[in-house]
């Protein structure tokens, strides 16, 4: 497998990483937050190099990664969808919103659409129950969604994703 000259960049960035963090208890896990934040994800070639650098076994980095929610093996879309299931939201109808999504998605939950656009995930409880139901946007909280507001809120990223490709950003992660 080639490696494009940015993805040797994050390497670099990455080796700096571990060589700050090394011989330092409880390092794994803060070296593999930083390198999903350089990649995107955790993909096994990264969780390899990880353990290599930092002279742990592999099944320790694997397990971390699929452990911790925090942690994702597949590289996301530009926009994370989340959508509570926790019981207040499920309640007050949770299961629709993400039924909605997928249909008009064309993904299941834990994909990603094909153009990197959308991924589309059920979370548990995020502690907003008297907001139920609710759903995030990366960063970006919906309180009391209806299934009939999902094309709208759907629709306003597209919207910001075509303006960034017009302006000449990149709308999907590398």
């Amino acid at each position: 497998m080639s490696i494009c000259s940015c993805q040797n960049k994050k390497f670099d960035k990455l080796r700096e990483i571990i060589a700050e963090k090394k011989g330092t208890a409880g390092a794994l896990i803060p070296v593999m937050h930083e390198a999903q934040e350089l990649f995107g994800h955790l993909p096994i070639h990264v969780q390899s190099f990880i353990a290599e650098a930092l002279e742990v076994p592999m099944a320790d980095v694997y397990g971390v990664a699929t452990f911790y929610s925090a942690f994702t093996l597949e590289a996301k879309g530009t926009y994370s969808i989340h959508v509570c299931l926790g019981t207040a939201c499920y309640v007050k109808g949770a299961q629709a919103i993400v039924d909605k999504l997928a249909e008009l998605l064309h993904i299941k939950v834990g994909e990603t659409t094909e153009d990197g656009l959308f991924t589309l995930e059920a979370t548990r409880c995020i502690g907003a129950c008297g907001l139920a139901p609710v759903l995030t946007v990366n960063n970006e909280v919906y309180s009391q969604v209806s299934v009939e507001q999902i094309d709208g809120i759907v629709h306003k990223y597209m919207e910001m994703a075509w303006k960034d490709e017009e302006d000449g950003n990149s709308s999907t992660n590398s």
